[in-house]
């Protein structure tokens, strides 16, 4: 049920519980209270997508590994994670594209320490006004890592979210 009620629920429904609980665990304004939020959001997306790769894989293959004398955790990592690498790639390029855009839990879990790169453009607005050169430099700094990141793996991203999507 956690898996698609945290997407389909907006962010704002689950503010005031991370926030009351990382006051209590002293996880505002730190890198791991972020990667906490991030993964707990992104989990369902890597079930969803990797679901369809587990299951396409041949169970023979897997039979075959044991068979061999592999375990069922040597069978895994040897057989079943290299045929759905694809899917992998494409969950983690969606993942790392949801956590770089992420403004909102950002803005408010962090103050100082853990800002991000978006929440840091936004407070080039203060009491003086707009310094909208600022925010266009900042803006196009932050697109930068994304739109090269994304020119590199657009062929992973397009062959992981495909591969899946066909069963024989």
């Amino acid at each position: 049920l956690w898996i698609l009620v945290s997407r389909m629920a907006p962010p704002i429904a689950f503010t005031i519980p991370y926030f009351l609980a990382y006051r209590h665990l002293g996880l505002l304004d730190t890198r791991a209270g972020l990667v906490i939020v991030y993964l707990t959001f992104n989990l369902s997306l890597v079930v969803w997508l990797m679901r369809s790769f587990f299951d396409a894989t041949p169970r023979s293959l897997e039979e075959a590994a044991w068979i061999d004398g592999a375990g069922l955790g040597q069978a895994f990592i040897r057989i079943v994670l290299p045929l759905s690498a694809p899917g992998l790639a494409a969950c983690a390029i969606l993942c790392f594209l949801y956590a770089w855009n992420d403004f909102f839990f950002a803005l408010i879990l962090t103050r100082t320490e853990a800002m991000t790169a978006p929440v840091a453009v936004v407070n080039f607005m203060n009491y003086e006004g707009w310094e909208w050169g600022k925010i266009a430099a900042g803006g196009t700094l932050v697109m930068l890592p994304v739109l090269v990141f994304s020119f590199v793996v657009r062929k992973f991203l397009v062959r992981g979210l495909t591969a899946g999507a066909l069963r024989g």
